[in-house]
């Protein structure tokens, strides 16, 4: 499960899922967030941008078909009775005058396509030259039969009953899929808000003074709780060892820092405090690494943890680019007591290419 759609399962949690309404609440917090965020940042790209609305679409799509009800089965159409092969009259002997042709005789359906009972046979007649069907010579018009009328109406009465209920039926699948379509026209709202210079970052709400890191998307009661492992405002837990370089820098009011590894290939390390590894021992945690390259300098860059008696996190591999972005990884800790520190390890660029990354964030929280 991806950390968008736990956070949205999160929030769920906070009210009751099966209320529409309240979905809908959830999942406009979500795309609310997104809208504050992409306009924070001006040097996002439409890709970027696009990849980060396609991704919470996805995720609000699939939760949301959960709740979508099984569509009935049709119930079956009866067919209609066959009309009886009219049989030939016989034919005319010596001293025996021609006889006519036998009329058809065909029984008349009723509302639900068989026969109603009581109703016998009827003769049916040519029609005359001004279009009207009159009884057959030498037959007198048949009488209607009152009780065979009353079961031929309610017959009818049944049939027209049936065919109101199908209807009904559609409006009750109408509604959900009107709720898909308005998600899906959300999303194409926000990508034009994107490509038009006027949304923000997926990432919500923007920092709360210099060195506030940005939240997940969502209700903001749901994302509390993150460790600090490493902020700008204190520069003295990160290690450049040998070639390589680690500068406290500031851009429009924000401090990062940017690092830079030598021919050597060495990381930079962001030491880990053994009360944040006390905090979350036992369970499995969730570290969130927030990061962008320099414009036009997209990096590729790796990532170890070595975290004293509570093991490692093996390597992980981020692609970088000029968008500050969460990279985030989750890991399962033994529920061992700590009896020192431990750090993470990031080389900025596993290419050797010399380049850089800036580094404004790195917290750890248990994960939901």
């Amino acid at each position: 499960m991806d950390s968008i759609e736990k956070a949205i399962r999160s929030a769920f949690a906070k009210g009751d899922p099966g209320d529409r309404a309240f979905r809908e609440k959830v999942y406009r917090s979500a795309f609310a967030a997104l809208d504050r965020s992409l306009g924070a940042n001006p040097n996002v790209t439409e890709a970027i941008a696009q990849r980060r609305r396609e991704t919470l679409l996805a995720a609000v799509t699939a939760i949301e078909t959960e709740f979508v009800p099984a569509r009935p089965a049709a119930a079956p159409v009866p067919s209609s009775a066959p009309t009886p092969i009219p049989t030939p009259a016989p034919a005319a002997g010596p001293g025996r005058p021609p006889q006519p042709a036998a009329r058809p005789r065909v029984e008349p359906p009723t509302a639900s396509g068989v026969n109603a009972p009581g109703i016998g046979t009827l003769d049916v007649a040519a029609p005359s030259l001004d279009g009207e069907r009159r009884p057959a010579p030498g037959r007198p018009a048949a009488r209607p039969d009152r009780k065979a009328a009353r079961q031929a109406e309610r017959a009818r009465a049944a049939l027209r009953e049936g065919r109101s209920a199908r209807p009904r039926r559609r409006l009750r699948l109408i509604g959900p899929l009107l709720f898909l379509l308005l998600v899906g026209l959300a999303g194409a709202a926000l990508w034009w808000l994107v490509v038009s210079g006027e949304g923000e970052r997926l990432l919500a709400p923007p920092p709360a003074g210099e060195n506030g890191g940005p939240r997940i998307p969502g209700n903001a009661d749901t994302f509390e709780g993150w460790f600090d492992i490493f902020t700008a405002a204190d520069p003295t837990t990160v290690t450049a060892p040998g070639d390589t370089r680690a500068e406290v820098m500031e851009d429009d009011g924000v401090r990062f820092i940017r690092i830079r590894s030598g021919a050597s290939g060495s990381p930079v390390l962001f030491d880990v405090g053994q009360g944040v590894l006390e905090d979350i021992a036992g369970r499995r945690a969730v570290f969130n690494i927030v990061a962008q390259a320099r414009e036009g300098e997209e990096t590729q860059i790796s990532v170890d943890c070595e975290l004293g008696r509570l093991g490692d996190c093996g390597r992980k591999r981020y692609a970088v680019g000029p968008a500050r972005e969460e990279y985030l990884f989750e890991i399962d800790l033994p529920a061992q007591r700590p009896d020192a520190g431990g750090v993470i390890a990031v080389n900025p660029d596993v290419e050797g290419k010399g380049r850089t990354v800036d580094i404004h964030a790195i917290r750890v929280r248990p994960a939901q």
